[in-house]
């Protein structure tokens, strides 16, 4: 992998101490958030597992290379840069032959942390099935990378915009774990509750560790979700929020928006209307980072 990978020093030390250590997505920097919003962010997260006693490690491809952490520089490039490709299976190989520039989704940045030797990740929400399936087939590869990779993902549950019953559906039926930290209700992002019922909940780091541990253990394969929701002080009315889902979803079908441009679409006029979703959305990954780098230090 040394053709690939390059480690920042204080990631490659952790590593190399067997210390705990938190993967962080560059989607949300380079496709997420506007600039300066999205630097501040980013640098935000970093400080957030750092104060939990991990190191973080945001991973992006620069130049062709697969960065596992990123200095100041780089998440002030990733932040700024244009042309910057939204990277998932299907196309890493390809800008790291093309020596492209990449910003990692949930299920590239799940490959690319455990090529390095992490086994935790942070991020805000995985993807899911798409409400008009029916019509697009859009399911989102992060359901696959999750039955295939052996990662722990700390996140809000899935994003709001997605059909969540149908979601659950799939990683049932892909055999992934899905577990409430300290919760009954699957979240859906900016509510604590998607009205779905889990049968699985953890309520310590602790024993997130040992759960995810175990799994790996039984060499059955793929990941684990760890659904930590949204703080009640942050969270936003489920029923507001799923009109204005309804509402950017129209548009986007009248615009044409398929493919990888829906989600970036869909958040982005969720905004417009509310602009709460955006300090709601930042809250919640600090809130999964702080997660991650506690479960990181019980592995």
């Amino acid at each position: 992998m040394k053709e690939f990978l390059e480690f920042s020093l204080d990631v490659k030390e952790a590593l190399k101490n067997s210390s705990a250590v938190d993967a962080l997505e560059s989607t949300i920097i380079s496709h997420g958030m506007p600039y300066p919003q999205n630097l501040e962010t980013a640098l935000a997260l970093e400080e957030v597992v750092r104060e939990h006693g991990a190191t973080p490690a945001t991973i992006a491809v620069i130049d062709g290379k697969i960065k596992i952490g990123l200095s100041k520089e780089e998440l002030e490039y990733m932040a700024k840069a244009k042309n910057v490709l939204k990277l998932s299976r299907m196309d890493l190989a390809y800008a790291l032959s093309k020596k492209m520039d990449g910003a990692t989704t949930v299920a590239a940045t799940m490959i690319c942390a455990h090529l390095a030797g992490i086994s935790v990740f942070a991020t805000g929400g995985v993807g899911g099935v798409h409400r008009n399936v029916g019509k697009t087939f859009d399911i989102s590869a992060d359901l696959f990378e999750l039955s295939k990779t052996p990662v722990l993902v700390v996140s809000a549950g899935v994003k709001s915009i997605l059909d969540i019953p149908k979601t659950l559906e799939m990683l049932e039926s892909l055999g992934v774990t899905v577990v409430g930290y300290k919760t009954d209700d699957f979240p859906s992002f900016y509510s604590r509750s998607s009205g779905v019922k889990l049968y699985m909940r953890v309520d310590t780091p602790k024993e997130a560790a040992q759960l995810f541990k175990t799994r790996k253990k039984l060499k059955i394969g793929g990941g684990v979700l760890l659904a930590n929701p949204v703080s009640k002080e942050d969270e936003i009315d489920r029923e507001l929020m799923d009109k204005t889902i309804e509402e950017a979803l129209s548009i986007a079908e009248k615009n044409g928006v398929v493919g990888k441009d829906v989600t970036p679409f869909l958040l982005s006029r969720i905004v417009e209307r509310l602009p709460k979703a955006l300090e709601a959305n930042v809250a919640l990954v600090k809130a999964n980072a702080a997660l991650a780098a506690e479960v990181a230090k019980n592995l």
